[in-house]
Parts: structure tokens; sequence; C-alpha cells
């Protein structure tokens, strides 16, 4: 797929428009196209073959306007209501609609799209995103096939708009859909293929030509900087684990970073706790916290932004194999603190204990953690939310923010005093599963706030219910494969520090 900016303003370079339009009040809006583009878009419209609406799209085959051969309509719904995830969706049903034609080159109508949008350069990158997210398809594994679509997209207009912003623009666009189709892609791959030692040589690999520098802690190494959790998961796998540094220095040695911590669950059975085994295997899904923080620092250092940012992802399996810990267990966090193991199938705070408290010994400007953690978030929020705890309210107003502008939906959650007391234990200081039913998310977050320090702002992101199977709400996303939920958000929040 390729992206252009067109040097001319009058030539079309291919035989096919793409023009844009949002929705009026009983009509469409037709700012910024040519006067027999809007006849047609109005004749349309009183037809109702086209009204404009987010996802509408209409092919006009053969009709010969303005030197095209082609014209195609592209919907961006209500302008009052429009936002970058509206033209994130029309560029997804456009890339729908010309895979489904075979039409591999088209002219995208700058003027139009500038006219439906509040900010062009970033109304280019979310069309970008739309194209090459969808684009995406995890298919490394099927027959190769000869006749792969290929798509050339050139962005035509008035000559004006062809300025320095708008190459940047196209060209952060571009390097942030490729982090996030790495991060889906590392997530996706199964676990046979993607255990803990391979996935850190995928993000060495991924870092070569970048700032980042990345370090890998072996077994003796996580042993020795006493990691009690991530070994306890791990003992259950013939698959040593790993333990991933990324570090990236964009400013000046004297500011904090902005650190991210990532659940790296490459596979997980449950351990002696084991799972049923209907839907198992989307476990392999359980690594999309530490795939998706991977993806937010290389995109970080691709983009080269002036920011200090650090990122840490604790990855093994989860297996019962004969050394696996089991219920009842004692295991002692990196901190000291010791934990009773209940259910072998709550790890992934188990391992994130350890990180987490390794994070804070740095002290870092922030700490955001991702992880699929519980299945309570999905009961709760389904997979439209990400569910967001924190002890800091300002922080929270931060990443509000950051969601609004990448359009990125988070909500909320309680995180009290009385879910740390629930996570007190029986035979050791804490349990990592709850005293009481219900509140599972909540309770799971507390016992987190154990392993960082009160006077570092922290969140934690329950991704379970977005990390993968986001499709039906988001059409730029796989049906059923991971998404690469909230890396936008992460990179935005970045810039925050």
């Amino acid at each position: 797929m390729n992206f252009n900016l067109s040097k001319s303003s009058k030539q079309p370079t291919s035989n096919t428009l793409v023009v844009f339009c949002s929705k009026g009040k009983n009509k469409a809006n037709t700012e910024g196209l040519a006067k027999s583009i809007k006849e047609l878009v109005n004749d349309s419209y009183q037809d109702k073959m086209f009204q404009a609406g987010v996802k509408d799209v209409k092919i006009f085959p053969k009709i010969g306007l303005e030197d095209y051969e082609n014209i195609i309509l592209v919907g961006l719904g209500e302008k009052k209501t429009q936002n970058i995830e509206c033209i994130r969706f029309a560029s997804s049903s456009l890339y729908t609609e010309l895979k489904k034609y075979n039409l591999s080159k088209v002219d995208v109508d700058l003027a139009s799209l500038q006219k439906s949008s509040k900010n062009l350069s970033d109304s280019i990158k979310a069309f970008v995103e739309g194209a090459v997210l969808t684009d995406y398809n995890f298919d490394d594994y099927k027959p190769k096939s000869k006749d792969k679509f290929s798509l050339d997209y050139n962005f035509v207009g008035p000559a004006k708009l062809k300025n320095k912003s708008l190459a940047s623009a196209l060209n952060d666009a571009e390097i942030m859909s490729d982090c996030i189709c790495f991060a889906r892609n590392v997530a996706d791959t199964p676990g046979n293929l993607m255990t803990p030692e391979i996935l850190a040589k995928r993000t060495q690999d991924a870092s070569k030509g970048s700032k980042l520098k990345v370090t890998i802690w072996d077994k003796a190494r996580i042993k020795k900087e006493k990691m009690g959790g991530l070994i306890g998961v791990s003992l259950g796998s013939a698959a040593e684990p790993k333990f991933i540094i990324m570090e990236y220095k964009g400013a000046a040695a004297s500011k904090k970073p902005v650190c991210y911590v990532g659940k790296g669950l490459t596979f997980d059975a449950g351990g002696i706790s084991l799972k049923p085994p209907a839907g198992m295997d989307e476990m392999k899904y359980d690594m999309c916290g530490g795939a998706n923080v991977i993806g937010t620092m290389l995109a970080i250092a691709r983009l080269k932004l002036k920011v200090n940012a650090v990122a840490y992802v604790p990855a093994t399996e989860n297996m019962p194999g004969p050394m696996a810990n089991k219920p009842g267990d004692i295991l002692t966090a990196r901190n000291g603190k010791q934990v009773e193991v209940l259910n072998t199938d709550a790890e992934g705070r188990l391992i994130l204990m350890d990180a987490l408290s390794y994070a804070c010994e740095k002290k870092p400007a922030v700490i955001f953690d991702a992880a699929t953690l519980t299945g309570a978030i999905i009961m709760a929020l389904g997979n439209s939310y990400t569910g967001v705890f924190t002890r800091h309210q300002s922080l929270y107003t931060k990443i509000q923010k950051a969601a609004d502008k990448t359009c990125e939906r988070v909500w909320q959650m309680p995180l009290m005093k009385h879910h740390t007391g629930d996570m007190k234990g029986t035979h050791a200081e804490l349990s990592n599963m709850s005293s009481t039913r219900g509140a599972g998310s909540s309770t799971a977050a507390a016992f987190l706030s154990y392993f960082v320090d009160e006077d570092i702002p922290w969140a934690h992101f329950d991704i379970a219910g977005t990390a993968w199977k986001a499709g039906n709400r988001l059409n730029y996303c796989p049906k059923k494969g991971a998404s690469g939920a909230m890396i936008r958000t992460f990179v935005e929040l970045s810039k925050m520090f």
C-alpha cells in the first residue's frame, strides 16, 4: 500500500476520484466539491442512494466527471458529531470497497476532506491509519496468494495544501500503523511460534535502526533480581521466561522517563487451575499488554519524539507442568511482599508485581501498565471501552484527554481502599485472589497497587475486552485477531510528561 501527495493539482493520476461529504440537516454537505460532483451528491442523496453517513461509500462507475471515469462518494457522518474516528471508519469502508472491485489506484480529493474535517493533518493521519489497519491480515501461515491486492492512494487538491505538515502527517501515520500492525502480529502468532524467547528476539530485531536500547534478562538474571512472581509462574513451562527492557532517550537526561509495563503471557493455559478447553486457543492473546507496550515504544522511537521512555515486559508461559506452582503456594515479590497463590490462573498480576516493583525503583515520571488481566472487565465494559484504574485523578484527566484525541474509548473504574483490603492474605501478607465475590477487575487493580509507590503517578489499563475481537465495533480491526488497543493513546500520553 502506497500513499503519495500529488505535485499537480490538475492532472489526474488514476481513473478514479474519491471525494468526502458530511451529513447536513436534510442534505449532504458538499463544500469543496466541483459543481458536477455536487449535483451527483445531491441527486444521490435525494434518491437515498448515498446518505453521507459514517461508513457510507457509494461507487459510481463509468460516470465521466471532472476528467475521471469513476467517482466514489465517502460519507463522514454529521459534522457536529464528527471526529477523526469517523475518518478511520470511512477509510476502512472505502478500502473494503476498493478491494471488492479491484480498484488498485485512486486519487483522494484533499479539498473535500479539508472542508469535511477540523484539522487536515489529523484527518490524513486517520485516513492512512484506517486503510493500513484494515489491510492488516494475519496470514503468515497460509499459502501465499499470487494475486495479492495492492493499492495506491494519491492525495490531490489545491497546490497550497501540499506542505511539509501534510507530508509529516503522512509519514507519522504510516509509522504508527506499522507499529500497531507489529503488535497485532506478535499477538496473533500462536504460542508455539511466539515463546518468550521469540518475543524477545522479535523485539530486538524490530528495534534495530532506532534509538531504542533493548536488554533481555534470562531466567538466571530474573532469579538474581528476586522476581519471585515471574519465576513462579514460569515453572510449569519448558519455555524459560524473559524480562524485556526497552529504553528510549529523546530528551534531556535529567528528564524522568514515561514508563510502560506490559503483561507478556505468550500463552496462558491457567497452570494447575487449568482453563476450560473451549476457547483456550485465544489465550495466545494474553500477551497483548506486552505486545502493545512494545508497539508503543517502537512508535515513540520511530517518530523520534522528544521524550524519554522506558518499558518493562515480563514474558512467560503459564502451563501445568510438573514443577508448576500450586494453589496454596507462597511466592515472594521483588519488593519483598509475600503472596499466597489461591488460583494459578490469576497469574498476570503475579508477573506484573515484579515488573511494577522494578519500575518504581527507577523513579519514572509516571507508570502505565497494560494487561489482559480480568474477565470481569469484559462483563463490565464489553469490548467497547478499556477500563482504567488509578489513584491519581489528575492523571486520569490526562488519560481522558489523550484518549479523546486518539478516539480510543476509556472508562474510569473504581479503585477503593476496601478493594485493597480484599486482597489481604490468610497465610501471607497478600493473596492473588479477592476474599470477596465480585468487583474482580477492581480487586485485581488493587492487588497491583501494592507494588507501586504512592508518590509515583500510576494507571492500570485492563484491555481484556478491547485487545482482540474488536472488529464488530471497529471496522479497521480484525474480527477475531488482535487490535493493538491503546497504542495510539500511550504514544499521545508520552508527550504530556
